[in-house]
């Protein structure tokens, strides 16, 4: 059986993605044999083999254990980087997911362009985190379990023993006679993990002794229905996404069945940085859009993120306090941060000297856009361009230095502004809301976020 694990290594190794390897090693008894079977493997040294320790200072011993790595890949002759974190859990996270997303954070900024992050999860783990996704009442998405392999920073995560009963790894730790670090934390019944691994499955193994099998088959029907439900709802979000405004179809989404409504709605705020809604958060989410009269606008704020309907359409946001109502503030041409997430720019690069002043808009007041007859009201302005309503706080009204008014954000210019915008060869452009991470392209991708790390 041990030497089955060099060579499970090396066959897997050849249908892997090229690229640096970097072994993410705790020291505990799964990385350890991981590591130790790759540097048996020239083909892992020929791919820059390179440990990565994290030391979440969480526990009196860490600074044992960070040596001790040290000196084991030293004895191996694998070069190894050491990473301290701080787990911050102001933000309303547990520790154990706060650690998680510390210690990610310090791997995805290790990993070479095109690398591999190497993790050492196997069979078993797979079992416990189906199981944990069967009782957080997952889909097909959580019942796929964790993925051998995903995009992953600027590389892949590989996850080669998937399919490897723990029991081969500790056979190559005996064999080997591996020294191995036993983290008390990988026993704590508080932590749902270690409470399923310590008294759950080990009940279901003497009653059902091919549970784990069972659950893993189970993971293989899920992925290859979370796959296909993904490629679905890709589809399904190009018929209902409008993409200048990057906005959803209500009365469209509303009319998807249960199985796809979920999906698309991921699909589609992924991308842009925004947090999903749980399911009773979607849940909610139904009510409001179907009990809404047509002249409300109803919204959803959830975590950092938040949702509105306007004109039938589904609007997606970071959440952000509204802007005061009298702001005001000097615009000399570069990017200007507005209250509220919005921004004020220019087509192209320009200086103001005397700079102009951009404000927030005034009930009743009106602007007069070039060429026009009569002044209008900021209302009718806003519901003529689109805008929304809660982004009509966010809009500029900009200034020159006697307070005439050139333009408001870029929706409307006065004759004043034409003038002045077109003698420097500029025009204002007003970002209405806060940056988002990314904006959705054609191509469906079949796994947005990982939710099994």
């Amino acid at each position: 059986m041990t030497r089955d694990l060099p060579a499970l290594l090396s066959a897997a190794l050849v249908a892997a993605p090229p690229g640096a390897l970097r072994v993410a090693y705790s020291g505990g008894p799964d990385s350890s044999a991981l590591l130790h079977a790759l540097s048996q493997l020239p083909a892992a040294r020929a791919r820059d083999l390179h440990a990565l320790h994290v030391d979440h200072g969480l526990h009196p011993d860490s600074p044992r254990w960070a040596a001790q790595c040290l000196q084991q890949c030293a004895h191996w002759q694998v070069p190894i980087t050491l990473l301290r974190v701080r787990v911050d859990t102001r933000g309303g996270a547990g520790m154990e997911a706060a650690a998680r997303a510390a210690r990610y954070a310090a791997l995805a900024a290790q990993l070479p362009p095109g690398g591999l992050l190497v993790l050492a999860q196997h069979r078993e783990d797979q079992a416990e985190t189906v199981l944990l996704k069967l009782l957080r009442g997952a889909g097909p998405e959580g019942l796929g379990g964790m993925r051998d392999l995903r995009a992953f920073a600027c590389g892949w995560l590989w996850r080669p023993l998937l399919e490897v009963p723990r029991a081969m790894l500790r056979a190559h730790i005996e064999v080997h006679s591996l020294r191995v670090i036993d983290d008390p934390a990988n026993h704590d019944p508080a932590h749902a993990r270690s409470f399923l691994r310590q008294h759950i499955l080990p009940r279901l193994g003497r009653h059902w002794p091919e549970a784990s099998a069972a659950l893993l088959h189970v993971a293989r029907v899920q992925r290859a229905l979370a796959d296909d439900l993904a490629w679905r709802s890709a589809e399904v979000l190009r018929t209902l996404l409008d993409a200048p405004t990057q906005t959803l179809d209500v009365a469209a989404w509303l009319a998807l069945p249960d199985l796809l409504r979920a999906p698309v709605l991921a699909r589609w705020l992924h991308p842009l940085g925004l947090d999903v809604p749980s399911s009773a958060q979607r849940g909610a989410l139904r009510t409001m859009l179907r009990e809404a009269a047509r002249d409300r606008n109803p919204e959803l704020r959830y975590a950092r993120s938040v949702l509105r309907a306007w004109r039938g359409r589904l609007y997606a946001e970071p959440w952000l306090p509204p802007p005061v109502s009298d702001w005001n503030l000097v615009w000399d041409g570069a990017p200007l941060a507005l209250p509220g997430g919005a921004a004020l720019c220019l087509d192209a690069p320009a200086r103001f000297n005397p700079p102009l002043r951009a404000r927030a808009c005034r009930a009743g007041e009106r602007v007069r856009p070039d060429g026009s007859v009569h002044a209008r009201d900021l209302g009718s302005l806003f519901q003529r361009a689109g805008i929304p309503p809660w982004q009509r706080a966010r809009c500029p009204l900009i200034e020159n230095t006697t307070g005439e008014t050139l333009a408001l954000g870029d929706i409307a210019l006065t004759a004043a502004g034409q003038t002045y915008f077109t003698a420097r060869g500029v025009r204002p452009l007003w970002r209405r809301t806060a940056p988002l991470r990314a904006r959705l392209d054609g191509a469906p991708n079949l796994r947005q976020n990982d939710t099994s790390d």
